[in-house]
């Protein structure tokens, strides 16, 4: 366990915000977690991170940090299908690299998204038609009020679009230690997301065949890393947290009135529940936004979606302007509120 205070957290926010710590405290095993939940000597709050993409630091944070170190993956024995269970320090793309190279089918459709195995649990990651809570069998946690492990199944967490029960009811109350995963060895490939078939069958002609079954688990992983690098900016040259935004939902007869306003096709995809969900990069892209600087702060110009600290010396402040500029003009053109997918600490 290594404790630090007065801790330098500019490396450890992909955002690369030059803020600090009260407290830094990193942490191999359970027992040691439990030893920091009881040490009253810790600022407070708690506040526990993976590898800080999914967050702004607005300000220097006066509580003590928290991140695991506890990685391995192991397979633990299951009836139904192949089930791996995994520390919640473990780098969520070193997951993805393992399960390809093994032939497992599941996470490929995530691969290169960064962060930890733990967090991608409790945002419920997704990208390219996939989201981690399709693989998730339960998740090990610590209570940080009971000094108790518990363990969640799947429904218990409460999965939804980037949402879960730990970012609502349980945030701040329970840590997660690991995640068991459930996989396949079965071809089961999805394809259907944008130009994601096409784009295989251009890659990998002798494999194009009924429903890409002759797809492989890596050959799909090295087609979304590079969809990813063409569109998305490097967290090590560029800082960023990734989609800043979520994708609103609308209802049919606003989405009716929506196409009638804009004289045109409004991209968007159906939800089960009959709601219309609409690309917010679409949205911030027709509003004119991609490309475009405030300061230290942009919007990257090839995924609108993404905001960035453009030149490395970006200011919480900068980003948050850009953010409600941002957010002021989409509602006034199109009437539709953008939600955060970023949380601001």
């Amino acid at each position: 366990m290594d404790i630090v205070y007065d801790a330098d957290l500019s490396g450890r926010n992909s955002f690369g915000m030059k803020v600090k710590a009260a407290c830094l405290v990193e942490y191999d095993d359970v027992a040691e977690l439990e030893s920091i939940s009881r040490d009253s000597s810790l600022p407070r709050p708690f506040l526990h991170m993976g590898g800080g993409s999914n967050l702004l630091f607005t300000k220097d944070f006066s509580g003590t940090v928290l991140h695991s170190r506890i990685r391995f993956v192991e397979e633990v024995p299951h009836q139904d299908a192949i089930c791996l269970r995994v520390g919640a320090g473990v780098v969520w793309d070193d997951f993805c690299a393992l399960c390809a190279a093994r032939g497992l089918w599941g996470p490929e459709n995530l691969s290169s998204i960064p962060g930890e195995c733990g967090a991608a649990a409790v945002q419920n990651i997704g990208a390219y038609g996939r989201e981690v809570s399709e693989l998730v069998l339960n998740v090990e946690c610590y209570d940080l009020q009971e000094h108790t492990m518990r363990t969640f199944s799947r429904d218990e967490c409460r999965y939804a679009y980037r949402d879960s029960y730990f970012k609502n009811e349980g945030k701040g109350r329970y840590v997660v230690t690991a995640v068991n995963y459930m996989l396949s060895r079965e071809a089961s490939p999805c394809l259907e997301y944008g130009n994601l078939s096409a784009r295989l069958a251009g890659e990998y002609p002798e494999a194009s065949g009924e429903q890409g079954l002759a797809f492989t688990p890596e050959m799909i992983r090295r087609t979304i890393i590079g969809v990813r690098d063409e569109k998305l900016p490097s967290p090590s040259r560029v800082g960023s947290a990734g989609s800043y935004f979520r994708n609103p939902a609308v209802g049919a007869d606003f989405f009716r009135e929506l196409q009638e306003k804009c004289g045109a096709p409004v991209p968007h995809f159906e939800n089960p529940d009959g709601s219309i969900k609409v690309p917010a990069a679409w949205l911030i892209d027709s509003c004119g936004w991609k490309g475009r600087r405030e300061g230290g702060a942009g919007v990257w110009e090839k995924q609108p979606l993404v905001l960035v600290n453009a030149d490395g010396n970006a200011t919480p402040g900068e980003i948050c302007r850009l953010e409600e500029k941002i957010r002021a003009s989409v509602l006034e053109r199109f009437g539709i509120c953008l939600e955060r997918e970023v949380e601001h600490v």
